[in-house]
């Protein structure tokens, strides 16, 4: 049964206004403006005639002011490095007043591109900007889907100073906003069940190049440490040798996400996104656990990443899995065929997938190989995510701008 849209899926009403109009007060306002009109015509009281020339000039005095608050007004969007669908983000607007002598006051800048992106249409309020100076406000809205964001048009729109007329500008400034997938929290055993899946790895078996235990010996080269020297073996006319130590590793981690389309039915679509917020949820919380962690995803062409750690790491992991699209060839086979350069004994293989993979046993004795569906409910307890977070939302829109 197709599921019945959500929150997240109502269409966000973007509001633009146009460059002139009148509120409701101006409304009533110019109507009273005309009965006095009308009345000192028909009486001749000059008193009436004094007073329509009144509520003409306030008018008049309205529009001129309106059009100067709004006049040489600089506008520059600042935006975070990155955003996280479901996570409440700031957009900051700093406005510099460059007039010369006349304040701005009650301006609202307004985005009118890509609001479908966000909980709500992106709004910011500035109270008050002094003539040479600049003033910063923020706006707090929360994304509703991964992907690039382009942001260009904007408004900036006033009725000060009496809310009769108000008058607005429609300018353009292009900025880029990079959303990573939803980010949740994991359960503990499954981290603990990634480490236990090295069966060769460094978890169990050490390797070279360390100061830990005795691993072996090798030929001591110039401008090696002398304190490592192998004396005994030396002694016997084998040449100068060295000790060489263990070392103890971290395991490393290589996901692979499949984003292949094999049905075009929403519920699908929502099942692919699902595992991408999987994806990204196992990326976040095992790097902050210490593991190295790799990706193989298809972005217009596979693209295999070798396992490290580091918040560069991480940013570029999570970044490539919000830019990346639907219909990757071939499935999980096509994973596994990209990622086998990267795929060794002490490397534990993820697979993420939104329907149930089922391994053949050339396939699992490669190495560590777990495999994770987005489809199946026990897999989906290992992960829990935001109750606003709905991976329905928006699937039929490009991903990339």
């Amino acid at each position: 049964m197709r599921r019945k849209p959500g929150k997240s899926q109502r269409k966000i009403r973007v509001v633009k206004k146009p460059s002139l109009d009148f509120s409701v007060t101006g409304l009533v306002y110019c109507t009273i403006m005309m009965f006095i009109g009308l009345a000192a015509i028909n009486t001749q009281a000059n008193l009436l005639f004094g007073v329509f020339g009144l509520m003409i000039g306030i008018l008049m005095v309205s529009f001129i002011i309106s059009g100067l608050v709004l006049n040489r007004l600089k506008v520059e969007r600042v935006l975070p490095d990155h955003a996280i669908v479901g996570r409440p983000m700031a957009i900051y607007y700093q406005i510099t007043n460059q007039k010369r002598f006349w304040p701005s006051l009650s301006v609202t800048i307004t985005e009118l591109d890509r609001t479908e992106s966000f909980s709500r249409q992106p709004s910011a309020y500035l109270l008050h900007c002094a003539n040479r100076m600049t003033a910063t406000v923020p706006t707090e809205v929360v994304p509703l889907k991964r992907g690039v964001v382009e942001l260009d048009h904007y408004q900036i729109s006033t009725s000060f100073p009496f809310g009769f007329v108000k008058r607005a500008m429609t300018r353009h400034q292009k900025d880029n906003l990079v959303v990573f997938p939803a980010i949740g929290s994991i359960r503990r055993e499954l981290i603990q069940r990634f480490r236990s899946a090295e069966s060769t790895g460094q978890n169990v078996h050490p390797s070279q190049g360390g100061n830990d235990e005795f691993y072996g010996v090798k030929e001591y080269r110039q401008g090696e440490n002398p304190r490592w020297i192998y004396w005994k073996r030396s002694a016997r006319g084998m040449g100068t040798v060295m000790r060489e130590m263990t070392r103890v590793s971290p395991p490393k981690l290589l996901v692979l996400v499949d984003t292949h389309l094999q049905s075009e039915q929403i519920e699908y679509r929502a099942l692919i996104e699902r595992a991408i917020a999987m994806s990204a949820t196992l990326i976040d919380q095992t790097m902050e656990a210490g593991l190295p962690v790799g990706l193989c995803v298809w972005d217009g062409q596979w693209t295999v990443i070798a396992p490290n750690r580091g918040k560069r790491h991480r940013l570029e992991l999570l970044t490539l899995l919000a830019r990346i699209e639907y219909d990757g060839p071939d499935g999980v086979n096509g994973l596994l065929e990209a990622a086998r350069p990267m795929i060794k004994s002490d490397v534990t293989t993820v697979i993420i997938s939104p329907q149930k993979v089922s391994m053949s046993l050339g396939q699992s004795v490669r190495g560590g190989l777990i495999t994770l569906s987005s489809a199946e409910d026990q897999y989906q307890r290992y992960f829990q995510f935001s109750p606003e977070i709905d991976f329905f939302h928006d699937l039929g829109s490009e991903r990339k701008i």
